[in-house]
């Protein structure tokens, strides 16, 4: 089960993180959800979302690529947007995974005839996952809101295939110097929005915790091809394989 201080901290998190999505704008109505990451370039965040159409576009090339990754887990998949262009646009099975109430009812809701999909309410962390297997686990723009890195992925791994592998994408990591300018940028953004709270349930984390785990990073936002791109992505894309390969 989940250990009573997730499960607190899911309790608090769940209506902080909503109160805050709908402040900043980002309660999509059902038809833009079912659109995604299609939006009209009216909308405040047009440019974010050209990127994740990008991002998105390169997972989905390599999922089919490599034909292995039957089964898919996204964590932390909110309205089901990405989960759903998954299970549209692979041969997978793809579960969506969210604590965030509202998002999940609304992904059931908007993509409920897609038949290799299905939502669940909870964490991975919990009994239900026991002994489940994913031949992929995604954190998509949702690593950050995970205090510690190195046990998330550690969490993750004990449920992958062996052939299997973990996905980070579009979440920001930071040099070790970064960090505490970035968290004051943070709590300064929240306290600003009337959410001071929030900044408890978000972390800066490093690419050096990564150190541990066998991973390859499979875009650089540094890198020369990025910076020369019309198409810029600046969060890293990072794959990490099983410890038994």
């Amino acid at each position: 089960t989940m250990s009573t201080g997730t499960l607190n901290t899911a309790v608090e998190f769940d209506p902080l993180y909503f109160g805050l999505r709908q402040k900043e704008g980002r309660i999509y109505t059902d038809e833009e959800v079912a659109t995604l990451p299609f939006i009209y370039t009216s909308h405040p965040y047009y440019h974010e979302w050209v990127m994740r159409k990008h991002s998105q576009k390169a997972l989905l090339s390599y999922i089919n690529s490599k034909k292995i990754f039957s089964n898919i887990l996204e964590v932390g998949c909110g309205n089901g947007w990405l989960s759903s262009r998954i299970a549209k646009e692979t041969k997978a099975d793809v579960t969506g995974l969210d604590i965030n109430t509202y998002e999940l009812q609304q992904a059931e809701r908007v993509f409920r005839n897609v038949s290799n999909l299905n939502f669940i309410s909870g964490s991975l962390q919990s009994d239900q996952f026991r002994d489940e297997k994913f031949d992929m686990i995604l954190f998509a723009a949702s690593i950050q809101y995970f205090p510690s890195l190195k046990q998330i992925i550690q969490i993750a791994i004990e449920h992958l295939t062996l052939q299997g592998e973990v996905h980070i994408m579009d979440s920001p990591f930071y040099h070790i110097q970064e960090t505490a300018a970035a968290s004051q940028r943070t709590k300064e953004y929240y306290k600003a929005l009337g959410f001071e709270a929030m900044a408890g349930h978000y972390y800066h984390h490093q690419l050096a915790e990564l150190e541990y785990f066998q991973y390859k990073i499979l875009h650089h936002p540094n890198s020369w091809k990025n910076k020369l791109s019309i198409k810029k992505n600046p969060f890293y894309w990072i794959s990490i394989k099983n410890r038994y390969q």
